[in-house]
């Protein structure tokens, strides 16, 4: 299967979780755990299938407490995150959470030493807009009475906030490939959730209906396992810029789907400060991606 393409169907995989996470009769922490477990069961299979290198155990010393932290940011994301789902529709949950490379541009020069540049400001602005007009107009109510968009798009930001603190965690961690790192942290995640699941939530798996178990497979194995490889086996065929473009079928895709899928709708206002928050972060990503061109055709 060519880059594109696995990049795209990843892309459109992820972009349709909301729509089973929503169908599966379970706390969030619940179905963050079992998505963890087997997804990182299912890679590990596929990493022995195709003879994946054995991962080094110095690296795993020297990266240890990054890959913990990481894999237990990754974790509680995906609580929060599912738990936006709950409180608000797909799409708003969606672009609240694509605020996480807004608060990676914020926080980067503090983390990474990287240069706040004016377009950045611009962009982290623009992004900023673009939330009030998706936050104000569902002060409404009009996507649903039995929402409460407020603490969902909060949830969805809390989401968005560990996702960033992961991002830049893994910026640190050396001598391992995106397959190796992502793995890890998916068994760190389930190790992590663990305790949280079954003894704050006290997930009871003897009730829950089989369309439950089998959306909980699939995020498990498709959402979770199967987009994952292909997104990490694409990047190596793509070049940055097109992946940076494609990646932005997920957000776009997602709002589809809960679309069709699910009845829900955006007003031409929020439509608009959805395309403001997508539209800064691929600008910025744009702008560091040319910048770094630039850097290695220097002479």
């Amino acid at each position: 299967m060519k880059g594109k393409l696995k990049l795209v169907t990843a892309m459109l995989i992820f972009g349709s979780i909301g729509v089973f996470v929503k169908n599966v009769d379970l706390p969030s922490s619940g179905i963050a755990f079992l998505r963890g477990m087997i997804g990182s069961l299912f890679l590990l299979i596929v990493s022995v299938f195709l003879k994946q290198k054995k991962t080094s155990w110095e690296s795993l010393k020297k990266n240890g407490w990054l890959l913990l932290l990481s894999g237990a940011a990754i974790g509680f994301n995906w609580i929060f995150l599912f738990q936006a789902y709950k409180y608000t529709t797909v799409s708003n949950a969606t672009l609240s959470y694509y605020f996480a490379p807004v608060f990676v541009m914020m926080l980067a020069p503090f983390v990474l030493k990287e240069k706040l540049t004016p377009v950045k400001v611009g962009s982290i602005l623009t992004a900023m807009i673009g939330l009030f007009l998706v936050v104000n107009l569902n002060k409404s109510g009009a996507a649903g009475g039995t929402y409460n968009h407020a603490i969902g798009i909060l949830y969805g930001l809390s989401a968005a906030a560990l996702y960033a603190s992961a991002i830049l965690m893994n910026k640190f961690i050396k001598n391992l490939s995106g397959f190796e790192t992502t793995l890890i942290q998916l068994l760190v995640a389930s190790l992590v959730l663990l305790p949280y699941t079954f003894f704050k939530d006290h997930l009871n798996l003897s009730g829950i209906s089989a369309q439950s178990v089998t959306f909980i497979v699939m995020l498990g194995i498709i959402h979770t396992g199967v987009a994952y490889f292909f997104y990490f086996t694409s990047l190596k065929e793509l070049k940055g810029q097109t992946i940076a473009v494609l990646s932005y079928i997920d957000p776009i895709s997602a709002v589809l789907i809960a679309a069709v899928f699910l009845g829900e709708s955006m007003s031409p206002l929020q439509m608009i400060g959805g395309a403001l928050i997508l539209g800064s972060t691929f600008v910025s990503e744009r702008i560091d991606m040319n910048a770094e061109m630039l850097s290695e055709n220097k002479v």
